[in-house]
């Protein structure tokens, strides 16, 4: 089916999370001109009919354009701009060259388009060196830097496992759940930078650069349009050519600064009535870091037109300055305007999800699937919550309607596998941990697959197997934190003390948000007599699982001793 340039946006499934269960994170310009050529004209001037598809080059390189051959486009585009001057239109309002020009810009700009709403990673460098002044001590419910002040409760770590910024793990991963928040620089670098738990990225400023040097594949010959060179004041009085050349300087070439002075040229040519461009000078302040300047251009963006994609925009300028409540706020004003707008009710469900109010997310995820029962990410989230709030067979039912929708990934395997198991259809347990091992497109998952398979293993009380399964878990993937647990656990079964306190320490170090590597350490330098050791690691414990019982009576028997 074609998509053409005014078609709906589509969404990008992410991999899931680990421990089995899955986790929870084209601007379209004017035409104006391209209709416009004289057939006749073009016939005489490029002689005959064209080549290729038996039409002109112009109209081939634009259904390529519409057919998403962007790079067939751009090389139509590019023989049309090596023609001799003379068999080139004059300077008129748009001529044919200028419409192979823009046209090859929009096609180099759809090549590494990265959609800005969803594309929110905050890395080591925004988290360690944020000058923006944010309340130390929030109050509950207003901050999704201290999750587990939400007044909802949230689930229980005993149940439901958290991530390095204390959020439970989700249904989905989504670019704005894959950044941490440690709480010291030391824990931000140690921690490892891997898909499988919050983790800080290197920085996300170095992501766009690497996304621009990545482009300048598409013009082996050097870039296609000189920066340094670019009178943009005389290009931001020209509507039909500034809005692909603002696209291309943005995404392609990654120069934010230019991108921004062409933006504020050419809406001060538009006497600041022109919303597109307020949105986009947002968008460079947003990339600059310059929350509350972003937050004034959408506003006013929002005053003059009013959109769902500003909308968004603005909310994501709110969760950066972690004020959730806030967007909540912003994101149901704009219900009232658009009912039932599901990128609107997802924004909601994400915002509850990360302030650990998971019942409420799951009711707005609902809603979701009353809009649009095709949206994977909502029945992803579900099916989460349901398992973890002991309900395998309604999990089940959800992970079936993914797979019915073609969502066919090791991750679905991997959880159809668990729910069948918890809800004892055991023989469909092993098949489908079959086909997700057969279906494990890295390491990762393949680590994930024989983790669960050792949780099995521990169920039916095979021991052997668990114990060769947990092997497995971290010789795929050597930072497994919780499969050094549980096999020091089996190794503590077996009298091997020594071996089990070493399991823990690297448990404990690779994944100091965890609880239990903690409590199990404290749990066995009790019974060795190191009272010292054991009521540090018990504190630790407490620290990460304040309403865990059994850490609380090892801590009142401890302090009794000492």
């Amino acid at each position: 089916r074609r998509a053409g340039p005014g078609g709906p946006r589509r969404g990008q499934l992410f991999p899931w999370e680990q421990r089995g269960l899955p986790r929870t994170e084209s601007a379209t310009l004017g035409s104006e001109g391209l209709g416009d050529t004289d057939t006749q004209q073009s016939r005489r001037r490029w002689g005959g009919t064209g080549y290729g598809m038996g039409l002109e080059p112009l109209l081939e390189a634009w259904s390529c354009f519409r057919r998403r051959k962007f790079q067939r486009c751009a090389e139509l585009c590019s023989q049309l701009l090596e023609r001799p001057p003379v068999e080139q239109e004059p300077d008129s309002e748009y001529s044919t060259y200028q419409a192979a020009w823009s046209l090859k810009t929009r096609a180099l700009t759809e090549m590494v388009y990265v959609d800005e709403i969803d594309m929110d990673q905050e890395g080591i460098a925004e988290m360690t060196l944020d000058e923006n002044a944010i309340a130390q001590v929030a109050r509950p419910g207003t901050s999704l830097k201290l999750p587990g002040t939400s007044q909802g409760g949230g689930p229980s770590p005993a149940v439901r496992p958290v991530t390095q910024s204390g959020r439970p793990i989700t249904g989905f991963v989504r670019p704005s759940t894959q950044s941490g928040r440690p709480s010291t620089m030391e824990q931000a670098i140690k921690t490892s930078r891997t898909a499988l738990t919050a983790r800080p990225i290197t920085s996300a400023s170095g992501g766009y650069v690497r996304l621009g040097t990545a482009s300048m594949l598409t013009s082996p010959d050097g870039p296609f349009i000189n920066l340094s060179r670019l009178n943009l004041a005389k290009y931001a009085q020209k509507p039909n050519l500034s809005k692909a050349l603002f696209e291309y300087i943005f995404h392609h070439e990654n120069n934010v600064k230019n991108a921004l002075d062409l933006a504020a040229l050419a809406t001060e040519h538009a006497q600041f009535k022109d919303w597109w461009w307020k949105v986009q000078i947002g968008k460079c302040y947003y990339r600059l870091g310059l929350y509350r300047e972003a937050e004034k251009q959408f506003k006013s963006a929002l005053k003059d037109q009013d959109m769902v994609d500003t909308i968004l925009y603005l909310a994501k300028v709110y969760l950066r300055l972690d004020q959730p409540v806030t967007a909540l706020n912003l994101f149901k004003q704009g219900l009232d305007r658009f009912p039932g707008e599901v990128t609107l009710l997802c924004g909601i469900a994400r915002i509850h999800e990360e302030m650990n109010d998971v019942s409420t997310a799951a009711e707005y995820y609902k809603d979701v699937l009353k809009q649009d029962n095709t949206h994977v990410e909502a029945i992803a989230c579900i099916g989460s919550n349901h398992f973890y709030s002991d309900q395998p067979e309604i999990a089940l039912r959800y992970y079936r309607r993914l797979l019915q929708m073609g969502v066919y990934k090791c991750q679905l395997f991997n959880n159809l596998g668990l729910c069948c198991f918890y809800a004892q259809q055991y023989d469909m347990t092993l098949s489908s941990f079959e086909r997700a091992l057969f279906l494990a497109e890295n390491e990762e998952e393949t680590a994930d697959v024989w983790y669960n398979l050792g949780h099995v293993a521990v169920g039916i009380g095979d021991l052997n197997l668990a114990y060769q399964c947990f092997k497995l878990a971290f010789v795929n993937n050597n930072d497994y934190a919780e499969a050094y647990n549980n096999l020091a656990v089996l190794e503590m079964r077996k009298g091997h003390i020594e071996q089990a306190r070493a399991l823990l320490q690297t448990a404990s170090s690779l994944a100091p948000h965890l609880y239990e590597p903690h409590f199990n350490f404290a749990i066995l330098s009790e019974k060795v007599g190191d009272l010292q050791r054991s009521l540090t690691a018990a504190q630790k414990s407490e620290a990460a699982f304040p309403g865990h019982v059994d850490t609380q009576r090892l801590l009142k028997q401890l302090k009794e001793h000492l």
